[in-house]
């Protein structure tokens, strides 16, 4: 439904998500104080209870968010590193079949180069739009079967051959797992949770009889611009490959440049 925010730029998603709890906490209170307040037999003794109520809601709904958050930047760093360790392997398994003879040498490298060309310029489009990308299949499988069919002579080219098989089934093994990772996200649940809970918690600060309604004004609207702060780290980083913090492919544009190029 909100799919949209992840697209926009970060200071327009975090100006909206910040505007619109600081908006509510603003018309909220007011409503809350002139329809609601003067209805109930609010005492005075009652702010004890009030309070206590009001940090029972706010400790449950932040230990939430908490965990919600790590939970987020963990996937992120994870995603993060299986980027790194896929453009390494790349890199370490063409430095391998560097040391095959030819033709099986320049048809292993075409295949790595134009597999790595693949997911640069159209493997990562498509993640950056939350797609998750089908393509490169066929470079593999051609430089598998070149590699499945090259027989070692040379007690140095077995060595070679059986590391490189490693390398390759690491190299597929990384791949696999950053594909997985493209549609990674909270699910919907969470996010209603989040959501939800945002609201109740700052409708729980409503009910106090506080005489200036410009200090209860500005305590409210503090506490929103912080929940909002929170919730909006938590959307930044949700999808990692999407957004003004979406994962970049330099990891792999530094092996294409430093090892492929011709």
């Amino acid at each position: 439904m909100f799919d949209f925010l992840f697209y926009l730029p970060l200071p327009v998603t975090g100006s909206a998500i910040v505007g619109s709890l600081c908006l509510y906490a603003a018309l909220g209170l007011m409503v809350v104080r002139r329809l609601v307040l003067p209805r109930l037999r609010i005492q005075e003794g009652d702010a004890e209870f009030s309070s206590g109520m009001v940090q029972a809601v706010m400790v449950f709904y932040g230990l939430a968010l908490a965990l919600i958050a790590m939970n987020v930047w963990q996937t992120y760093n994870n995603t993060a590193q299986l980027v790194s360790q896929e453009a390494a392997a790349i890199g370490g398994l063409y430095r391998d079949v560097s040391g095959y003879p030819e033709p099986a040498r320049s048809r292993l490298q075409k295949e790595l180069r134009d597999y790595t060309d693949y997911v640069i310029h159209e493997a990562w489009p498509l993640q950056q739009r939350g797609q998750i990308p089908t393509g490169g299949n066929e470079n593999v499988t051609r430089f598998q079967n070149i590699l499945l069919d090259f027989e070692p002579v040379t007690e140095r080219q077995k060595l070679l051959h059986s590391e490189t098989l490693r390398a390759f089934n690491h190299t597929i093994e990384s791949r696999r797992l950053r594909i997985d990772a493209a549609g990674t996200q909270l699910p919907g649940i969470l996010w209603l949770t989040i959501i939800v809970g945002a609201l109740i918690s700052l409708g729980s600060s409503f009910f106090f009889k506080i005489e200036d309604a410009r200090v209860h004004g500005i305590q409210v609207v503090l506490l929103a611009a912080f929940v909002g702060m929170v919730i909006f780290m938590v959307m930044a980083l949700d999808r990692p490959f999407i957004g003004d913090l979406g994962l970049k492919p330099d990891s792999y544009q530094i092996v294409y440049d430093h090892l492929m190029k011709p």
